[in-house]
């Protein structure tokens, strides 16, 4: 009978500790036992403009104080290289091009009941959530703020409702704070670090100078909350993480998918208190490869918080490190600017791979244009004082890139053709090819396309592109690299492919012709039926090659009929005219008489091409 006794108090016992354990791995274990995360985020800045990352113009006190005190990541990079796609990929821990989330300022709708906030799985595990206030998560369906429990950071009520989780982003940064005067700043324009592809002119050096004042206004918001933390005494029980949101700010940074628009700084304080998660010593420079969709991850399994199996990030802090062997970004439309790139990197090569090479980098945006420095740029090139290099910005792209970063961070000197590095170029190529397919890469057809498949399915984007009946992803991938490869030997499987069932693989045949066309004989008869394609992003691409041949009445009649008719390929037909940079008059009407809103943007090229509806005065009354 006392044995019993005895074995049933051992299972007592057992049960308990065995509870205690799961509670605290599972994200419930007593509030003392489980760290605060304070998230110190910040907008549009590269590494380049912090001091502990070695610009010795940089004036960052605060930051670099807390990576002497912390863990500096050397090799942190955005998914996006702007704010929208950004965070839509922090807030669920999902790429947004895996959710069709990556066009920017878009807001299509997610699978809410099975893809959760990370806020929401941090509340399960016992944590208050606060975010002040920066959101923007591109995403319909849910409300921005509806995650967090507060959208203010009162530091008593944080000391009362520890364990807590409190986001607070400095807006110090942000690209528009380049904008404006730049003649009188603070810091001297000639203490400036330009980077190599940008000309060494007057108003570039001074609009450095002007986003360097921002950045230390910036940094002041990074003390600021770092003394309230530390008034508050609760830095003994917390975690401090600080990095941006992308990279930028100056012209070719922000929206690309170089360095400079996505290396971004990574600093993080751990306290004596969870010493055990440390990667180093405080100080230490850290060389492990972050990518962005990893940090939802980590941020769950730190605080002991369900981690979902959609979850695609890796854990790269802690006892539950994952590695990480390459980093994936993308872009594609950015505000009304047609464009589509994908890029692969490890630690030294970043690989750059550009669906729509016609599309010049420096193509008109006009929020970036407000910008001092991308005037001065334009008028400079256009004056013909670029070089090779500084003119670069100006030009249509390869179809693939290759930088060695570790010599070239400015990504200037593209190896893609040097065979010594062909083997590299393999690598990382297949590399993002089964990325695209393990991740269900959304973007492999134009947006427009994407949305109409969506909206005549019913389906969310995640759930369409999902569906191989819907979006057939492997055979899209083989239609898009056969249209890239620009090889005269894909003509005959080109021209069969502008037959298929697949409206998607016919704009890819559509686009492979157009990419043979000087250097192949095309069959215009083929190309000219292609003008009545089911699919207008077919028929604009037609259109485009029957311009070059000189058939320019078939190719404006197109184009006219499909503003006309208010397209949903209306973007993309404005965005070629302009970049073909003949006189718009031919399409001055039509562009007018054209409905279709796509997010307001539309109206922006509008705009720019002088053809905008200029509002009525209203009458006074008498």
């Amino acid at each position: 009978m006392l044995h019993r006794v005895l074995l049933n108090l051992g299972l007592v016992v057992a049960t308990f500790v065995g509870l205690f354990v799961g509670l605290f791995v599972g994200g419930t274990a007593p509030a003392a036992e489980r760290p605060n995360i304070l998230w110190l985020t910040c907008e549009d800045n590269n590494v380049n403009w912090v001091g502990c990352y070695g610009n010795p113009h940089a004036d960052t006190p605060n930051i670099d104080a807390l990576a002497a005190e912390g863990f500096q990541y050397m090799h942190c990079y955005a998914n996006a290289p702007v704010c929208a796609p950004s965070r839509s990929t922090w807030i669920t821990g999902v790429h947004a091009i895996s959710m069709g989330t990556h066009p920017m300022r878009s807001r299509y709708p997610i699978p809410h009941d099975r893809i959760r906030y990370y806020p929401d799985l941090l509340k399960d595990a016992g944590y208050f959530v606060g975010n002040e206030k920066k959101t923007d998560y591109n995403i319909g369906g849910r409300d921005d703020k509806s995650a967090w429990d507060t959208n203010k950071a009162d530091w008593d009520q944080l000391k009362q409702q520890q364990p807590f989780f409190m986001v607070i982003n400095s807006t110090k940064s942000h690209e528009s704070k380049a904008f404006g005067d730049v003649n009188q700043t603070e810091h001297d324009p000639d203490d400036v670090r330009l980077a190599k592809y940008h000309p060494d002119i007057p108003d570039i050096r001074k609009n450095y100078a002007h986003y360097h004042d921002q950045m230390k206004k910036m940094d002041a918001d990074i003390g600021h909350a770092l003394r309230q933390l530390e008034q508050a005494g609760l830095a003994e029980n917390t975690i401090v993480i600080h990095n941006s949101d992308h990279g930028g700010v100056i012209a070719r940074s922000k929206r690309f998918l170089f360095n400079s628009g996505t290396h971004c700084p990574l600093i993080i304080r751990i306290p004596e208190k969870f010493k055990h998660l440390r990667p180093a010593e405080p100080g230490a420079k850290v060389d492990d490869l972050v990518s962005f969709v990893d940090m939802t991850k980590t941020w769950l399994d730190l605080c002991g918080a369900a981690k979902p199996d959609y979850l695609q990030g890796k854990v790269f802090l802690g006892p539950n490190k994952e590695s990480r062997d390459y980093h994936v970004s993308f872009r594609t439309r950015m505000d009304e600017r047609c464009d589509n790139v994908r890029a692969i990197r490890d630690r030294r090569f970043l690989y750059i791979r550009n669906y729509m090479p016609y599309a010049p980098w420096g193509q008109h945006l006009n929020y970036l244009w407000i910008m001092r420095a991308t005037q001065a740029w334009e008028q400079h090139h256009q004056a013909g004082k670029t070089d090779a290099v500084t003119g670069r910005f100006f030009g249509t792209k390869p179809m693939e890139e290759l930088y060695d970063t570790s010599v070239d961070p400015d990504n200037v000197n593209n190896l893609i053709d040097d065979p010594r590095y062909a083997a590299d170029v393999k690598r990382l190529s297949g590399a993002l090819d089964r990325w695209q397919l393990d991740h269900f890469d959304s973007g492999l057809l134009p947006e427009s396309e994407v949305v109409r498949r969506s909206e005549v399915s019913g389906k969310t984007i995640f759930d369409m592109v999902r569906t191989p009946s819907l979006y057939d992803l492997p055979a899209l991938q083989q239609a898009s690299a056969r249209a890239l490869a620009q090889d005269p030997k894909n003509i005959d499987r080109l021209y069969e492919d502008l037959a298929a069932k697949d409206s998607g693989v016919r704009y890819w045949a559509i686009v492979g012709c157009f990419n043979l066309q000087e250097s192949t004989p095309l069959d215009m008869n083929l190309v000219r039926k292609a003008l009545q394609d089911e699919s207008h992003h077919v028929r604009a691409m037609a259109a485009w090659i029957l311009y070059r041949a000189g058939d320019r009445a078939a190719a404006q009649r197109c184009w006219n009929q499909l503003l006309q008719q208010s397209s949903y390929a209306s973007l993309k037909v404005f965005n070629i005219i302009d970049w073909i940079g003949d006189d718009i008059e031919p399409y001055a009407e039509s562009m007018k008489q054209c409905n279709f809103d796509h997010g307001g943007y539309v109206g922006r090229m509008k705009e720019y091409m002088g053809v905008a509806e200029k509002p009525k005065k209203k009458k006074r009354a008498k």
